[in-house]
């Protein structure tokens, strides 16, 4: 199983950017896929997760407002839709796929329940 994450960059504050998650070999039919992000020395934070099961997202409150999750038609690929940038979401961003989490508001954001993990995409906001 492979994820490749794209669309890092460097922006200023209050920028966008778009990061895209190839999801096109990673072929179970049942997942919780999402995005994590860590800075150096701190550990690894989940930013949002969509769910197979009825299509749920979920957000991380320090995102909501600014961030969507979404996924194209295919469901090949995952989008993580940033806005209203802050320099504290400086990170590596990571698109994370399993296909037995179950997805839910209690579970999604535990980073350590992701068996699959893409190499990362780095996000500078100054």
């Amino acid at each position: 199983v492979q994820l490749v994450e794209s669309g890092g960059g460097s922006v200023q504050a209050g920028g966008s950017l778009r990061l895209s998650c190839d999801a096109s070999r990673y072929t179970y039919s049942s997942y919780c896929m999402g995005w994590s992000r860590q800075i150096p020395d701190k550990e690894r934070e989940g930013v949002a997760a969509i769910s197979s099961r009825g299509g749920s997202a979920y957000l991380a409150d320090f995102v909501k407002g600014r961030f969507t999750i979404s996924q194209d038609g295919a469901k090949n690929t995952l989008f993580l839709e940033m806005n209203s940038l802050k320099p504290e979401d400086t990170a590596k961003y990571y698109c994370a796929a399993d296909r037995t989490l179950a997805c839910t508001s209690g579970s999604w954001a535990i980073t350590q329940l992701y068996d699959y993990w893409g190499q990362g995409t780095q996000v500078t906001v100054s």
